[in-house]
């Protein structure tokens, strides 16, 4: 029995699953700092875009 304890406490297999979750919750938490950067910017250049569009669509072809 003792020996089954010491084998479980030096069993290492799941070492790297944790160092994968640590490295995917690290790349989730970047990409969510970066959208919520890029969020106002994007806004505000499909505004302008949009603004351009309908600016275009209503001019008059010229003679």
């Amino acid at each position: 029995m003792l020996n089954m304890i010491k084998n479980f406490a030096n069993d290492e297999s799941g070492a790297v699953t944790v160092d994968w979750v640590v490295l995917t919750a690290a790349v989730v938490g970047l990409g969510l700092l970066v959208i919520n950067q890029l969020r106002e910017p994007i806004s505000t250049a499909g505004g302008v875009i949009a603004t351009d569009i309908t600016t275009a669509a209503t001019r008059t072809p010229a003679p």
